[in-house]
């Protein structure tokens, strides 16, 4: 399997962009087989990454708690679930 320790440093955007390029590359199919192997790989990376942000994003996310009268009363963890 090949290294992708670059994938780590890509914020979420870029990430996904890169992403569907591949998606794009793959569905051509236009690609050889030892190259879409590669790719796939890669895609495979950025998908993991990608989901890791984004779990990562909802864990910092809060909700704002309400007083019966509608008045905030602090936050709690966003439960996505």
């Amino acid at each position: 399997m090949t290294d992708h320790a670059d994938i780590q440093g890509l914020p979420f955007e870029k990430a996904l962009a890169e992403l569907e390029q591949i998606v794009t590359r793959l569905e051509s199919g236009k690609v050889d087989l030892e190259q879409s192997i590669a790719i796939y790989e890669r895609g495979e990376a950025l998908k993991t990454h990608c989901e890791k942000l984004l779990k990562d994003a909802e864990a910092r996310i809060e909700k704002i708690t309400l007083r019966p009268d509608g008045t905030p009363s602090g936050t709690e963890p966003l439960d996505v679930g």
